[in-house]
């Protein structure tokens, strides 16, 4: 089976092309409704061609909305262009549309959903509307050949969404926590903008803080020991009050450090939590911050004999179409029928499953 993937919930324009195989044989049976038996799935990533509008945002120092669809309306198409020429398929061979669906910047959302809605109705393809949190929890099947075994507990966070999820089968998934406030990787963007580093945020943080002391000032540690929900509004609080307070003498290296050392330690401490409490077998990062390397390090010091997995690329763990392409495969396999007749998919920014 050939899934075109579409990604334009924020600012990253995206299409994907990705072959489904179960059991070792190519999924074409789509006529009949069912992938041809159960067994062990490989997604293969034939192409993920994501146009980034950072340079753009930057200016700015973080996303215009209205800037941002714009700049998905002229991308769109040259992008689904370039996804199929670089898997070396024509569209006539493509079997489904995965779209974001939602949540996301709605006027973003839009240029994608309806750019599926026409691509699927004209060319009579199955079409798939996506939420955009499960997109990135599949991530982590995306070129992998071994197996993942449920039940699995996700950590999936990025500037948008901070999320841990249950995983107990496939198109299963139970919120077990989520952020009151700003997402983790809001709080690195709006940090760095607080030390004058340039948008996005999370990279230049980790970047200054390998030059830090993450003891160097002593931060909060927010809900750390109350459930599975986040809360990052009063560590950013307490971040800018250590700068008004020190002024030119501020060690930004050292509060780089110690603030991304508080977060990754209350996100791999919930999710090891969240893990014992379920009994899973794995744990999974996915989303931007994902690509975090001391959060991997911190989740892998404290694993006590369970599976750590996350994007096998680093594209994988941004905003990217083939992560979209993944989910809409499995919601597909696991209810084919409900997607036997076109329906108009509408953008919608409720979050959640």
């Amino acid at each position: 089976m050939l899934i075109l993937g579409l990604e334009t919930s924020c600012d990253e324009t995206s299409a994907s092309v990705v072959q489904a195989h179960v059991m070792g044989e190519f999924v074409r049976e789509v006529a009949y409704g069912y992938p041809g038996g159960e067994g062990n799935v490989s997604l293969q990533v034939r192409s993920n061609i994501i146009a980034s509008q950072i340079e753009l945002h930057r200016k700015t120092g973080g996303v215009v909305p209205e800037v941002a669809a714009r700049e998905h309306v002229v991308k769109i198409f040259p992008v689904i262009d370039e996804a199929l020429s670089e898997a070396k398929v024509t569209f006539e061979e493509i079997d489904a549309i995965a779209v974001t669906q939602r949540p996301g910047l709605i006027s973003s959302l839009l240029v994608g959903t309806n750019a599926a809605n026409v691509l699927a109705l004209l060319g009579k393809k199955i079409l798939i509307p996506v939420n955009h949190i499960e997109g990135h929890i599949y991530a982590n099947w995306l070129d992998r050949e071994d197996n993942i075994a449920f039940p699995v507990v996700i950590l999936t966070v990025s500037g948008g969404h901070n999320e841990l999820v249950l995983m107990r089968e496939h198109a299963s998934f139970e919120s077990l926590g989520s952020t009151r406030d700003d997402a983790a990787g809001e709080a690195f963007d709006k940090i760095a903008r607080l030390l004058g580093l340039p948008y996005p945020g999370g990279p230049e943080i980790s970047k200054l803080a390998e030059k830090g002391d993450p003891t160097g000032y002593d931060l909060p540690r927010p809900l750390m020991n109350e459930g599975f929900d986040f809360s990052f509004s009063g560590l950013k609080s307490a971040v800018m009050r250590v700068v008004q307070a020190e002024g030119a003498s501020l060690r930004q290296a050292d509060l780089a450090a110690s603030f991304q050392e508080a977060v990754c330690d209350v996100l791999s401490a919930k999710l090891l939590h969240a893990a014992r409490e379920h009994g899973v077998k794995e744990v999974h990062l996915a989303g931007g911050v994902s690509a975090n390397q001391r959060l991997r390090r911190l989740v892998e010091e404290r694993l006590e004999g369970l599976t750590l997995r996350f994007p096998e690329k680093i594209s994988y763990c941004t905003d990217n179409a083939a992560m979209i392409a993944a989910a809409g495969f499995f919601q597909w396999r696991a209810d084919p029928q409900a997607y036997k007749k076109w329906k108009l998919v509408e953008a919608s920014t409720r979050m959640g499953f």
